[in-house]
């Protein structure tokens, strides 16, 4: 059964509660029994909601990507919150994060000496009450110094006022086939490496902080002390083909209704349209993928190409095309970028709709 409530029009986000907890709780408990603290990143949901029910479970705090994140969570009560990518910090940067310390402990990333001391120039006197994490790289080569040279951006950093609390590093490249366990111990590596940097240059990594949601529950306590997933609370499509989820684990979905079928045949596919396209799914493909997105009801089934506001989907040969109107789930490659595409999302239970939630840091993109 594919149970959307009968009150929602399509295309709607559908959040399952009890799968949405479950998913939560079972994260949770695992990190705990590694003897690690989970940080999770808010901006996968972007829901304060979510955010309080991680936290009541036990997160140490909230990861986040931007200051406008930050003050979202900040205002519905978050005390502990790291802004997880090297911010460059100009005048005005520099006042809103004054203004969240005033509430939060906050955290920020940088990969650079020119960033860190652009940093604290513009802080002024207020340095030393933000913390500062010192980006590495562990294999996925966007942003991040080599570890080694993790020293020289804290000494920067320490100089230029910021109190430099460790380090931390994005497994990103743990999002392919096969590669997640590589990814877990390359970051583990990296790690270690820059915090032995940071204590020769006379500086405690207390906080040394990884993880991605297909590699946070291979990581080990030792090295790390913290990691940081996102896409485990909601599950997507990428984690699904990646073997991270299971279908039972998937708490969101896109309702959405059959528009279009056709049986095909003389080579035109056999197929049916929805009326849920890249403005509510994203268009996020990687290479690797089957396809934009899955059925959750129907795992057999592909989704072969987006428009803005329709999706085709190719059907099974051994299976019968769904009717006109008929209303179907739809997993999303990429649930992060789902979640800031729309303004709230249904809460539901089985069939039943439950209440709305507002995805209150949607657009926070600054």
């Amino acid at each position: 059964m594919d149970r959307i409530p009968e009150q929602i029009d399509t295309p709607d986000v559908l959040i399952e509660k009890d799968v949405l907890e479950r998913n939560v709780e079972r994260t949770a408990a695992a990190v705990r029994g590694k003897g690690l603290a989970l940080r999770p990143h808010a901006k996968t949901h972007k829901v304060p909601e979510i955010a309080a029910l991680q936290l009541a479970a036990g997160a140490a705090g909230l990861t986040v990507a931007t200051i406008g994140e930050a003050e979202v969570f900040a205002a519905h009560g978050a005390e502990d919150l790291f802004i997880a990518y090297p911010l460059w910090v100009g005048p005005r940067q520099a006042q809103r994060l004054r203004r969240l310390a005033r509430d939060a402990r906050v955290a920020v990333g940088t990969d650079s000496a020119e960033a860190a001391t652009t940093m604290g120039a513009h802080l002024g006197d207020a340095a030393g009450r933000i913390a500062v994490l010192v980006e590495v790289d562990s294999g996925h080569h966007r942003s991040g110094v080599r570890p080694e040279a993790a020293g020289d951006v804290a000494r920067a950093a320490v100089r230029a006022g910021l109190r430099v609390e460790g380090v931390f590093t994005f497994p990103g490249h743990s999002y392919a086939p096969g590669m997640p366990a590589e990814a877990a111990a390359q970051e583990q590596e990296a790690l270690a490496r820059a915090a032995a940097a940071l204590e020769e240059a006379g500086i405690e990594a207390r906080v040394r902080s990884g993880g991605s949601t297909p590699s946070a529950l291979l990581t080990e306590a030792g090295t790390a002390t913290e990691v940081r997933p996102g896409v485990y609370v909601l599950g997507d499509a990428q984690q699904l083909e990646l073997g991270r989820c299971a279908p039972e684990e998937i708490a969101l979905t896109v309702a959405a209704t059959v528009v279009s079928r056709h049986e095909g045949g003389g080579g035109i596919p056999r197929r049916v349209v929805l009326d849920a396209g890249s403005k509510v799914l994203g268009s996020d493909r990687p290479a690797w993928a089957t396809g934009h997105g899955r059925l959750l009801d129907h795992p057999e089934a592909r989704i072969s190409a987006l428009s803005e506001h329709h999706a085709t989907v190719l059907w099974p040969a051994d299976q019968e095309l769904p009717a006109l109107g008929r209303r179907l789930r739809v997993v999303p490659n990429h649930v992060c970028l789902t979640m800031n595409l729309v303004d709230d999302v249904a809460v539901v239970r089985g069939g039943d709709l439950l209440e709305r939630w507002t995805v209150a840091a949607r657009g926070r993109n600054s």
